[in-house]
């Protein structure tokens, strides 16, 4: 089991940057596909990037690629997430989640995901 635990959210205005960072306990976390997902009022969560658990090759969502990075740090249990040039439209709720995928598998999709955190509150003014 893996518990993840997000932390690095806050306020920040148009055009800044913010780094989220995921801790997640439990003794497999290097076995997991990591992924960070976000939810706005009203709307379904979507993926925004994620990691594997063997050669650490990223995936991005269209609307972040090119500003977001996601790296892992399977030595000390961490996933993190570098946002760069942030909208007002990313402003969510974002999710740590972690993925006992076959290592052939890209989860993308919440129903992919095994254990997710509580998330952290990005909100981004204009």
């Amino acid at each position: 089991q893996v518990q993840p635990v997000e932390s690095g959210g806050g306020l920040v205005q148009a055009g800044g940057s913010l780094r989220l960072s995921c801790a997640a306990s439990g003794s497999t976390f290097s076995h997991y596909f990591m992924g960070w997902f976000r939810q706005a009022p009203g709307k379904e969560r979507e993926f925004v990037a994620g990691i594997s658990s063997n050669t650490g090759r990223t995936y991005y969502a269209d609307s972040v690629k090119g500003r977001f990075a996601i790296s892992r740090d399977n030595a000390k249990n961490a996933v993190y997430l570098q946002m760069n040039t942030l909208k007002p439209e990313d402003t969510a709720v974002y999710f740590c989640a972690a993925s006992l995928a076959p290592l052939s598998i890209v989860p993308q999709t919440t129903s992919g995901y095994d254990y997710w955190g509580q998330g952290t509150q990005v909100t981004v003014s204009s």
